[in-house]
């Protein structure tokens, strides 16, 4: 059975609290597992929720800021500890060469696992090979090169039985149908996939940390179904969030409002904040979708398509 859920990790910004540990996202999509910007104490945390390295398949850092990387030398030997039967891609911007290289030989240990880097130079498709979707990153507004990552299913198509019985088709000729596109019948006549079946909306989820508002904040988060997205301040703060380039939780609202995100999980929560009650109410008046707030080890699933989208 496929899988498609975010597993947080940790929620915290710049500095962890007692109820917050440093930024890990794990974005299971089927037999994928894409870690997002793997913080201190991200090893620890999945020991937490139950996940294996194993299903570690990518790893996507936006910037390198210390609560956004640091974790990725435990990860990295972990995994390598661990020898799950595949390689591991790292994207990561391209400025910050240096700096992933010396997080991925922080100490000594044995590779088992190739690691395959795929630094970021600017906006575009990501190598991906053998993923079930497309992955693009787009450039953020933050003090340091940062990068946002959004994953795309491919739309499908989705069999009609009525229309299916409707010219006789079934058992093996079904599949020839989807496979082939057309199949031509006893009579002579040729029916065609489109007759007799409907788009299937590929499925989507965006994730977007430290950055001011931009172009890039509104490409990542057009029309997907998650997007998970930094809300560091409130709008009394909103001076501070831009001045650091960040985001507040209004901010984050409304741009998925504008995009026409589904689900909206909001994280990267600054310590001054002991709780999120503030956060909810702030983004409750700019987006009228499902809102996350999103909690150390909480899962979220990825939303089921819309009725609309199964035809």
């Amino acid at each position: 059975m496929s899988q498609r859920e975010l597993v947080v990790l940790g929620t915290a910004s710049q500095v962890p609290t007692r109820h917050r540990n440093h930024n890990g996202y794990l974005l299971l999509w089927d037999g994928e597992g894409l870690l997002f910007d793997p913080g201190e104490g991200t090893q620890r945390q999945l020991l937490y929720a139950g996940v294996s390295s194993h299903a570690i398949t990518r790893i996507c850092v936006s910037h390198f800021h210390g609560d956004h990387c640091l974790g990725l030398p435990g990860i990295i030997q972990r995994i390598n500890l661990d020898k799950p039967p595949h390689s591991v891609s790292a994207y990561y911007p391209a400025s910050g060469q240096r700096f992933f290289e010396r997080l991925h030989h922080a100490s000594a240990f044995h590779e088992t696992v190739e690691l395959l880097p795929e630094p970021i130079a600017g906006a575009g498709e990501l190598k991906a090979a053998g993923a079930p979707f497309t992955l693009t990153a787009e450039p953020l507004s933050h003090p340091v090169e940062s990068f946002g990552y959004r994953l795309t299913e491919p739309d499908g198509r989705r069999m009609l039985p009525d229309r299916l019985a409707a010219h006789g088709i079934a058992g093996p000729a079904v599949g020839r149908l989807g496979r082939d596109g057309a199949i031509t019948l006893e009579d002579g006549s040729t029916v065609t996939l489109e007759q007799v079946s409907a788009v299937r909306r590929g499925q989507s989820a965006a994730f977007v940390m430290d950055t001011r508002m931009c172009e890039g904040v509104a490409r990542l988060a057009q029309g997907v179904d998650l997007l998970v997205i930094e809300a560091t301040f409130l709008e009394s703060e909103a001076a501070l969030a831009r001045d650091h380039g960040h985001l507040t939780a209004a901010q984050a609202a409304r741009a998925a409002a504008e995009a026409g995100v589904r689900t909206l999980v909001l994280t990267h929560f600054s310590q001054r904040y002991p709780d999120t009650a503030g956060h909810l109410a702030e983004a409750r008046q700019h987006f009228d979708g499902e809102i996350v707030l999103a909690r150390d080890l909480m899962r979220v699933p990825v939303p089921a398509r819309c009725p609309a989208d199964e035809g």
